[in-house]
């Protein structure tokens, strides 16, 4: 395991962090044997938000004996003081400690919500509180939007960065991690499989660890997906290796889809999924969990060449701040079937 110093935080962060959002799909027992088995074997970052149902309750019930064994990052995703204070308060209570070494405002995608959040009577007012009161050690920001968060950090009203970094989303690197890294700030890495699409995994979890990042968060369930996980970062990427892993992702990021969510399909059609798995599709095939989305989603997504009020001007692609061609995607996407 790879450790190197965290930011300015002076924490000495192991390369690969114990992402806990989909814990609550799995029994418990089975959640703390991943959870202690990771904490065995050298992680030291557990990541989870309040949002991902009784996460932060399953790692309090099944880690909290070793609280000093690794750095607890949670998250808020209220924009206003007093639902982030009550967010923040239930966090503690739930992962049944005094305090976590970093809390995130979370999901800021839009310059209003950005606003909202950071604005007197918003939610970075109430971690800042959390922090003077000592149940925050540090404020960050996550979001999909790599060009606006470059912007935010600017401020310099955080000391950690959340952002996705995969393979088939490298737009962090061209400007978001250099001036995160120019700041000093803590720099994490999450989705390196983009929530289960991304195979080879190996190749997958290897990418951001060849990047300028301290932590690549992995989802994980199981001491096997932990093992897989810990096993890809055995050893360092050398150069070769690495410049194979940057001609891949932009090959596969060339949808140019940074899963902000602006567009809303009439269908219901989750147009981002489809959009990053395009490339992968195509050229890997998918994991299980993405070979699943598809069958869900086979008749919205057959649908969509005939919804008339799209026909004209598809109304995904009108909302989209990227200009992509989504319409066109999600048609060739039915093609699979």
């Amino acid at each position: 395991m790879r450790y190197s110093t965290f930011g300015k935080s002076g924490y000495k962060v192991s390369s690969l962090g114990f992402g806990a959002m989909n814990l609550p799909s799995v029994p418990l027992e089975q959640a703390r044997e991943a959870l202690n088995y990771a904490l065995d074997h050298g992680i030291n970052y557990i990541d989870t938000a309040a949002a991902y149902r009784n996460s932060e309750e399953i790692i309090g019930e099944c880690i909290s004996h070793r609280r000093q064994e690794f750095f607890l990052a949670t998250k808020t995703g209220a924009r206003d003081y007093a639902t982030a204070k009550a967010e923040i308060e239930r966090s503690l209570v739930r992962m049944k400690t005094d305090y976590v070494d970093l809390l995130q405002i979370h999901y800021v995608n839009n310059v209003t919500e950005y606003k909202k959040a950071m604005e007197v009577g918003g939610a970075y007012e109430a971690a800042l509180e959390a922090q003077r009161e000592g149940k925050v050690r540090f404020i960050g920001i996550s979001g999909h939007r790599p060009d606006l968060l470059v912007k935010w950090i600017a401020n310099e009203q955080f000391s950690q960065i959340l952002f996705h970094l995969n393979l088939a989303q490298p737009f962090a690197l061209d400007e978001l991690i250099p001036k995160a890294a120019e700041m000093g700030l803590m720099r994490v890495a999450m989705k390196p499989l983009s929530g289960g699409f991304i195979q080879p995994v190996e190749q997958a979890i290897r990418y951001p660890y060849s990047q300028d990042v301290h932590v690549t968060i992995s989802g994980m369930v199981s001491v096997k997906e932990v093992q897989e996980n810990l096993d890809a970062q055995q050893k360092e990427v050398g150069p070769e290796e690495r410049r194979e892993l940057e001609q891949l992702a932009i090959e596969l990021g060339e949808h140019d889809c940074r899963r902000c969510n602006y567009c809303s399909c009439p269908l219901e059609i989750p147009i981002p999924d489809v959009m990053i798995a395009s490339k992968f599709r195509e050229k890997f095939g998918l994991l299980p969990k993405g070979n699943g989305f598809f069958q869900r989603h086979q008749e919205k997504i057959t649908s969509c060449a005939d919804h008339d009020p799209c026909k004209v001007v598809p109304l995904c692609e009108a909302k989209c701040p990227y200009q992509l061609p989504m319409s066109s995607v999600v048609q060739k996407a039915a093609s699979f079937y």
